[in-house]
């Protein structure tokens, strides 16, 4: 059975009683902003989202920073059909960030809940952008086996924490806990004891 990321999709799972909570998001958010701020010492300019589906992150942001600027990419046809315009939404598949550069490296690259479902040749084919579009943090919220995170298990690729931690290491960002990544153009700027070893 395809999976289709349709209205019925964000319905259920981002929606009603799924893993979307209001308030979960925006601690999300807020940790994300916070975090990226620190590093960059100064309010952040500019998301990338990778992944978006329907730009869930986006109002969150512009409450905490009304003058940010936001972007988002997904593959779902829907979400861009219906949010796109409004809230600047585009369509790209993951492997498409391959070849894509759509911007400036961003202060927050979020790509929240996209890795663990791509098969891996179109993660790695995808995955250098998120290093390259970010010129601050990112915010990579991916599970690994054994996490047992709520959520779609349809297509949910059962790969270990070192699957993730090595390929994105590999990249140049470094883990700064809590599905944070320093971006590899900050890691010569933090001290020692910010960075795990």
């Amino acid at each position: 059975m395809t999976k289709t990321y349709d209205r019925a999709y964000f319905d259920k799972w981002y929606r009603h009683g799924g893993i979307g909570h209001a308030a979960r998001l925006a601690r999300k958010v807020q940790l994300a902003v916070a975090t990226a701020e620190y590093h960059l010492e100064r309010p952040i300019r500019s998301v990338l989202d990778i992944g978006c589906g329907e730009g869930a992150w986006r109002a969150p942001l512009l409450k905490l920073r009304p003058k940010v600027s936001y972007l988002g990419f997904d593959s779902s046809d829907y979400a861009i059909a219906r949010h796109g315009r409004r809230r600047n939404l585009r369509f790209a598949r993951f492997a498409d960030f391959e070849h894509l550069r759509p911007c400036p490296p961003a202060d927050l690259l979020v790509c929240s809940d996209v890795l663990h479902y791509l098969d891996a040749r179109e993660l790695d084919r995808g995955l250098p952008a998120l290093a390259e579009l970010c010129g601050g943090v990112a915010f990579i919220e991916a599970f690994a086996r054994g996490d047992g995170a709520e959520g779609d298990e349809h297509d949910f690729k059962q790969r270990s924490a070192a699957f993730y931690r090595e390929r994105l290491r590999a990249l140049g960002l470094r883990p700064l806990g809590s599905h944070c990544w320093l971006s590899p153009a900050l890691v010569p700027h933090a001290t020692s004891l910010e960075l795990p070893d």
